[in-house]
């Protein structure tokens, strides 16, 4: 029971974890900029990985999108990617803990669900580490350009979709490896258990070198004083002959 409700927690929280790192894409606030053009107006700047925008301080707001795909940089293009591949991963990750999770029943045996759960928990903690890579390094950029003196260009401060994103790659992170290291102990270590150690025949067995050299020398040690006795029994009855015959004589 206590590893159903443990299995059941961690579904909510990597559900929850996905929903958030889904809900950073529409979100336009990923870097923002306020900027006092004249008194009476401010304009705010902010944009995400797909469009720029620009608001101003009657509530007005104009968004752009992105008019080339190829001439993003490397890193745009890299976060958009490990975005969506965590967002992939987690929606598997969700399917094989419903099939694997005890609380559902739809899978086999215990250690088949087990092992279902093991891998829907991998794709949660490599989703969480995709998402969080990304968000990190968008964070990183922004934090970077800011604190450049020598940076002219319009300066940007972390918004608020990167922080959302990085609360819900934590969460699948967590919910993740804990999936990870409570199924992988249920289903590896109980099939080691079950299965049999495999018995080599008589003609196989190994025996140690040590072992075998004792043997050998009881074994010639026996035959030795076997054959001493032996020898000691003939040599006693050849005397006893050899003394009947005399004395019939």
């Amino acid at each position: 029971t206590v590893v159903m409700y443990m299995e059941i927690g961690c579904f909510v929280v990597c559900v929850s974890g996905w929903i958030l790192v889904c809900s950073t894409l529409p979100t336009e606030i990923w870097t923002w900029s306020e900027v006092d053009s004249i008194v009476l107006t401010t304009s705010n700047y902010f944009s995400n990985l797909w469009k720029d925008c620009v608001s101003d301080s009657t509530g007005v707001s104009d968004c752009k999108g992105i008019p080339s795909l190829l001439a993003l940089s490397w890193d745009i293009h890299m976060c958009r990617a490990l975005i969506i591949i965590s967002i992939i991963l987690a929606f598997f990750g969700s399917v094989l803990v419903l099939v694997g999770m005890k609380c559902t029943k739809l899978g086999g045996s215990e250690i088949a669900n087990a092992r279902v759960t093991f891998a829907g928990g991998m794709n949660y903690l490599i989703g969480g580490t995709c998402s969080m890579f990304a968000f990190s390094f968008y964070g990183n950029k922004i934090r970077a350009e800011f604190d450049d003196p020598n940076f002219k260009a319009q300066k940007y401060e972390i918004g608020v979709g990167v922080y959302i994103g990085w609360g819900g790659s934590t969460l699948l992170f967590v919910g993740g490896l804990i999936y990870s290291i409570f199924a992988g102990r249920e289903g590896f270590r109980s099939s080691s258990k079950r299965v049999p150690a495999y018995q080599f025949p008589d003609a196989y067995t190994v025996v140690s070198a040590k072992k075998s050299i004792v043997s050998l020398a009881r074994t010639e040690t026996n035959e030795s004083r076997k054959s001493r006795i032996t020898r000691g029994r003939r040599a006693s009855s050849m005397s006893t002959r050899t003394s009947a015959t005399n004395a019939y004589v």
